[in-house]
């Protein structure tokens, strides 16, 4: 037969091609890639949100440190430093920390000697900002103790956490380092699968070009083939990694901890997460039709 198909004909013989069959590997191993995406990119979302509401919290706050051995000294120089704060225009609370708090907060570490005269625990301000400060403010801060109570320190509570930050801001960066190399793997399996695909029907494509049906439309067929059984996978991955992220979720809000509560995530990190899935049936179908065109392309 010299003379290519009329159009419906072509269709026709594109038809000789498989649909779609949820029997083989494809769907199951993208719902562990999918399943592992979205637990990764849920992760990174909720460590940043837990970096982003510690930094808000503790950007406007810093703590003012004395140290005198005697209580007395002590005690006046705690007041004379509150006064010298209330009068800073960025200053809008001053909290003197009580020393029986802070003899709590040292129990775990000294025992019961935290509480005794023996050893003298310095003097603590809380002291809260009208704005984020930064370090020539905090510098305005010093200089005004150092004129009113000399020995004085202060410290910006942000900066104690900077390790922390550095450390989350860490864990972000590999989870995205996790879904890119996720996005590779499912990548590359569908490649294998699309490739396999091929070479099992290789003779009913060769019949099909003498039938005259075009390259397009036998791409279409393999791709929806692909497309079918990765929305299936990208359901189920979405579902079990859905999951697994709330019973995590679950497990850390008993936990009753202020600072993991600020790492919940807001109705745009679940949109981002459910947006996952539809990446990863695009990634499917762009790799099929590369794949199964490349496969064409070399049969000619």
């Amino acid at each position: 037969m010299n003379g290519a198909l009329p159009p419906k004909g072509a269709q026709s013989a594109a038809r000789l091609l498989p649909r779609s069959r949820f029997g083989g590997p494809i769907p199951w191993v993208i719902a562990i890639l999918i399943a592992l995406m979205v637990i990764a990119a849920a992760g990174g979302l909720a460590l940043r949100n837990l970096a982003d509401n510690a930094r808000a919290d503790l950007s406007g706050a810093v703590t003012v440190q004395i140290i005198e051995a005697n209580p007395q000294i002590r005690a006046e120089r705690v007041q004379a430093a509150a006064s010298a704060l209330t009068s800073q225009p960025l200053v809008t609370s001053v909290r003197i920390v009580p020393e029986e708090e802070l003899a709590a907060l040292l129990e775990p570490w000294l025992g019961a000697s935290a509480g005794s005269s023996d050893i003298p625990i310095p003097a603590l301000i809380d002291v809260e900002l009208n704005a984020r400060a930064d370090r020539s403010e905090i510098s305005q801060l010093q200089d005004a103790l150092d004129r009113a109570v000399p020995g004085t320190k202060v410290d910006a509570q942000s900066s104690w956490l900077r390790p922390v930050y550095n450390a989350l801001a860490a864990l972000q960066w590999l989870a995205l380092a996790l879904i890119a190399l996720i996005a590779i793997a499912t990548a590359a399996a569908v490649w294998l699968a699309a490739r396999s695909a091929f070479a099992n029907h290789r003779d009913t494509v060769e019949i099909i070009h003498l039938l005259g049906g075009t390259d397009a439309q036998i791409t279409r067929v393999f791709q929806r083939t692909v497309t079918l059984e990765a929305s299936l996978g990208a359901a189920l991955g979405l579902a079990l990694g859905g999951l697994t992220v709330w019973l995590l979720g679950q497990q850390f809000v008993a936990l009753d901890s202020g600072m993991v509560n600020g790492a919940t995530l807001a109705w745009r990190d679940w949109m981002v997460v459910a947006a996952i899935p539809l990446g990863g049936i695009a990634l499917a179908m762009l790799t099929a039709r590369i794949t199964i065109s490349l496969a064409l392309r070399a049969m000619l």
